[in-house]
């Protein structure tokens, strides 16, 4: 017996749908078996999970916050693989929009609240943009593989950071910690209920209402697409696609930029060392479970924030390590990619001929 493996034609929504439901099914039964083994009952951790991150008004709020940041993480990535540009920068693209947001917020000297709020955003959405603008303007002029540029950039990113605020940019009151001196008043996003759940959640879902009528109701949407699934005919009929995946990348690290102006402004309220665990890497995740759709972003992205917040239980009540909930992650994104392979392909047995 041979094995051949072929292109199926184009699969139903409906297909499509229930591959990705049972990989993610696939993939809590494999994280079951791992609890098994750690001598942790799985379904008694999978409630704890849910009661932790969703059984109280604290939890919901906790669970948004967490989603905030995936939330626009996850738009901006998803932006940018509509177009097949496979943008991995969104982490370092959080964090200079931070770095924006943070310059604005510590030296401009602004006191009026609705004022400084705007200039932050602006910063954060320019710094943002720009950052993933370079790996845009390298995939356009020069065909450089994107992928390289955007991780590489993260470090970049991440260390200049930790530059300023181990240097030039650190508290001079914050006993020698690698943190800037706290945002004024007028520097910091409302908050709501008595709970850190703050304007930037809101904002987030704004966003992803404005990026899904941008994507499915405009002609440059419709444009995206095409330049996407085949550029040869996208340029044939006159679409101008270096600029186009310029001006992909610039939003998408613009909106990635806005995730780190959140998390300064709304959270932290100061810029500090890690001030994402990895919010930018999950993102990837968070666009491919989603097919690339805004509001798919927004479902997955709080399913993740459920994940993350319930993960608390894990390391609190069972005595897991962290360290589990991004493997779980991981075991998501493999039997994702293996139910989109097929998605697209069948297997067929053949008998080999004598």
């Amino acid at each position: 017996m041979i094995f051949a493996i072929e292109k199926r034609g184009a699969p139903s929504k409906t297909f499509a749908f229930t591959a990705t439901v049972l990989s993610v099914l696939v993939a809590l039964a494999v994280a079951g078996l791992l609890l098994l083994a750690a001598g942790v009952n799985p379904l008694a951790a999978y409630r704890d999970i849910v009661v932790e991150s969703l059984g109280s008004l604290y939890g919901l709020s906790e669970t948004l916050v967490k989603t905030t940041p995936l939330l626009f993480t996850g738009l901006a990535v998803s932006l940018a693989f509509r177009m097949q540009i496979w943008n991995i920068g969104a982490e370092g693209q959080l964090y200079m929009g931070a770095c924006g947001a943070s310059y604005i917020a510590l030296f401009s000297g602004i006191e009026n609240h609705l004022l400084m709020i705007t200039t932050m955003f602006l910063a954060a959405a320019l710094f943002g943009g720009c950052w993933g603008g370079v790996a845009g303007f390298l995939r356009a002029r020069l065909r450089v593989n994107e992928v390289i540029v955007t991780l590489l950039m993260n470090y970049i990113a991440i260390l200049w950071v930790d530059y300023l605020i181990y240097g030039p940019w650190r508290d001079p009151k914050g006993f020698n910690f690698p943190l800037t001196a706290q945002f004024s008043e007028a520097a910091r996003l409302s908050e709501y209920f008595d709970t850190r759940l703050h304007s930037g959640f809101f904002l987030g879902l704004l966003l992803a209402l404005l990026l899904y009528v941008f994507m499915e109701r405009t002609i440059w949407g419709y444009e995206i697409k095409v330049i996407g699934s085949n550029p040869a005919a996208a340029r044939y009929a006159g679409m101008k696609t270096g600029a186009a995946i310029f001006l992909v990348m610039f939003l998408s690290g613009a909106i990635a930029g806005i995730a780190g102006f959140s998390e300064v402004a709304g959270l932290q309220n100061r810029l500090q060392h890690g001030i994402s665990p990895g919010y930018g890497y999950t993102a990837i995740i968070i666009a491919w479970l989603a097919k690339r759709s805004a509001i798919g972003v927004v479902i997955v992205s709080f399913l993740m924030g459920v994940l993350l917040v319930g993960g608390d239980s894990l390391q609190l009540i069972w005595q897991l390590p962290v360290a589990f909930v991004y493997a779980f992650q991981g075991l998501i994104l493999f039997f994702l990619l293996g139910s989109d392979f097929f998605v697209r392909y069948r297997v067929r047995f053949r008998r080999k001929a004598a």
